[in-house]
């Protein structure tokens, strides 16, 4: 059994892009996470010990995001994977949204970015 710990709407001000102005200005990129582990634990014991502390993901997530400019959203989102599952061993497998509100496109459009899911291997 899989469950899982969520974190929507974590907007963040970073520098990723191709453009120029996008790595000079920067803009606000919203991500959103689903973090796949097993709550039997802490759904029984009620100890922060047990679990993984929200706090905690959106501080490792917030660095790993804005600590390097990348070119390409793949390459940011990629970077926050990676860091959870390094920093977080209860953490099974993370699925990361990366929206991009402000991209520049010559277009009107709603939403645009990348969503990717890593998992630890066995």
């Amino acid at each position: 059994m899989t469950d899982t710990i969520f974190v929507k709407g974590l907007s963040i001000h970073a520098r990723h892009g191709v453009m120029d102005h996008e790595t000079e200005v920067g803009q606000r990129f919203v991500i959103d996470l689903e973090l796949h582990t097993d709550l039997s634990e802490p759904s029984r014991s009620d100890r922060l010990a047990d679990t993984v502390s929200y706090a905690d993901v959106v501080a490792t997530t917030t660095a790993a995001f804005k600590n390097t400019n990348y070119k390409l959203l793949e390459r940011a989102a990629g970077a926050v994977a990676d860091a959870i599952l390094s920093n977080f061993p209860r953490i099974r497998a993370v699925k990361i949204t990366v929206h991009k509100p402000h991209a520049p496109i010559a277009a009107i459009f709603d939403d645009v970015g990348v969503m990717l899911t890593r998992a630890r291997h066995p």
